[in-house]
């Protein structure tokens, strides 16, 4: 590259302190509350699809510029996790989130499957047999690769009604929020996104499970499909379906857009408030995919905005623990998607060079700076993902480690059978 570089690219990010301070007096005044806590009684898992230290670095510079600290930053633990899954160098989110989930290395596209095809107890499947309520909050579908994991076994990740129907029949999870409605209702049966919208055309019914919305009814479910009817939901077992699809157009020939109908942070905030009503606790996974899909067409402006409102989100739940110490606040990626890299603005242009797209200028929050991106692929990466954690048991996510790692500790503090 010829450009100074303001943040190294996703490759080199291991040779650089992961964040700079941010850890204000609030936050250490919660770490000494959370201290108190001996385990965690709630666990709020966060990954960023996608989103490498390059990706959180953009993020920061357009949202709090060059001195601030994101929320998802602004944590007094922070580790480095390794992503590969155990038939590539390169994982895919099936089997990234899989080994999160399960403490297990898999295939890419397996999901709660191990690298032989067979089922492997997830984390959240066990929270849920020790009387804990369980969540899973994403604006891709509700049924894709990253909470499929956690909640799913099925060889191939595109078996979406499959997922959908072990969710609300075998693993019983009691919140799932997220798009993706078209898996839910077989073909010819729209419910209530409308098949071939002027947005997308070639989104419609396809669901090979029958009617799985009137299933989940049946089972208990109150059903929503937007802002104010999962507002006014009273129920203690909720299926929100708000797009047919993922909750933003991606990879689409009408052009990008991010706008989701119901925002990840009210997404977050419902499912706090149903799951907190469990006295045993809860365990929630809340995915932003937007950091993945718009990074994959190598659209920064989209990727910023995303990620910006999945810090939106991390605060919802940041607030949430400072006011139940007894909660683990986790944010991580899956991997990192679009071989990210940050370079200063200058007269030499490098767009064209092989893969490399040049994108921006954006501006540095709070200054007249500037910053373009370069991006080096338009697939996954195989460097290591921040995590970052609050909360008590927190420490156990200093260093670095493999994602399985992940499920091992939290069902060691979680002290699940």
């Amino acid at each position: 590259m010829k450009k100074a570089a303001l943040s190294l690219g996703a490759a080199a990010v291991l040779s650089v302190p992961l964040f700079t301070s941010g850890f204000t007096t609030a936050d250490a005044a919660s770490t000494i509350a959370a201290k108190k806590v001996t385990a965690p009684k709630n666990v709020i898992l966060f990954i960023g699809d996608g989103m490498g230290e390059a990706s959180r670095n953009a993020i920061r510079y357009a949202t709090v510029g060059k001195n601030g600290t994101l929320e998802m930053d602004k944590m007094p633990v922070s580790g480095l996790v390794r992503t590969s899954s155990s038939d590539s160098l390169v994982t895919d989110s099936a089997a990234a989130a899989t080994a999160i989930a399960t403490g297990v290395k898999t295939y890419n596209g397996a999901i709660g499957m191990d690298a032989k095809k067979k089922p492997v107890t997830t984390v959240m499947e066990l929270a849920k047999k020790a009387g804990m309520s369980t969540g899973v909050v994403t604006t891709s579908q509700v049924t894709d690769a990253t909470g499929a994991a956690f909640g799913a076994h099925v060889e191939n990740r595109s078996a979406q009604s499959d997922i959908a129907k072990q969710y609300i029949e075998n693993s019983k999870i009691d919140v799932l929020l997220g798009g993706g409605e078209d898996f839910w209702y077989p073909k010819g049966t729209a419910g209530a996104h409308p098949d071939a919208p002027a947005e997308d055309p070639s989104e419609g019914s396809k669901g090979t499970q029958g009617n799985l919305v009137d299933r989940a009814k049946k089972l208990g479910y109150d059903y929503v499909t937007d802002t104010a009817e999962m507002k006014a939901s009273k129920g203690s077992k909720l299926l929100g379906l708000f797009a047919n699809e993922e909750m933003f157009q991606a990879h689409n020939e009408l052009g990008n857009k991010y706008n989701p109908t119901v925002s990840l942070p009210d997404m977050t905030t419902k499912a706090l408030d149903v799951l907190s009503k469990n006295d045993k606790g809860f365990f929630l996974m809340v995915e932003e995919e937007g950091t993945d899909e718009m990074a994959h067409d190598n659209d920064a402006a989209l990727t910023i905005k995303a990620g910006q409102q999945l810090d939106k989100a991390v605060k919802v739940a940041k607030d949430y623990a400072k006011k139940h110490p007894d909660t683990l606040v986790l944010v991580t990626a899956d991997h990192e998607t679009g071989g990210m890299v940050i370079e200063e603005v200058d007269a030499d242009d490098e767009s064209g060079d092989g893969e490399s797209k040049e994108d921006g200028p954006f501006t540095i929050a709070g200054s007249k700076e500037q910053f373009y991106v370069d991006w080096t692929t338009g697939g996954h990466s195989a460097v290591d993902v921040a995590l970052t954690a609050m909360g008590p048991g927190s420490e156990e996510f200093t260093g670095n480690y493999q994602n399985t790692a992940i499920h091992d500790k939290l069902v060691k503090l979680l002290k699940l059978k």
